[in-house]
């Protein structure tokens, strides 16, 4: 029998520049504000809603990763210090 591969949903405050890539596409930004975050092992998928458009965007867990460090996307109850990772990347195996 497969597993699904589990995840964890936060919500997070995009509040700096955080681009994903459509496809083999340019670079996109993610408006600043409110995103639901969903965390596999395998990537992390972001979820906003901008007036009556939704978006959504997956990236790799290293650029997730990144932008947590650098600030530009933090947890409301942030307990971490900047450049450490939040408890969020502690996946239930």
């Amino acid at each position: 029998m497969a597993h699904a591969a589990r995840s964890r949903q936060r919500v997070a405050t995009i509040v700096g520049k955080v681009e994903f890539r459509e496809g083999e596409g340019i670079l996109l930004e993610i408006r600043i504000g409110e995103a639901e975050v969903n965390l596999t092992r395998a990537d992390a998928t972001l979820s906003w809603i901008d007036g009556d458009c939704r978006g959504q965007a997956a990236m790799p867990l290293s650029d997730f990763r990144r932008y947590v460090s650098e600030g530009a996307i933090r947890f409301a109850r942030q307990q971490f210090q900047p450049g450490s990772l939040p408890p969020v990347f502690t996946l239930d195996r």
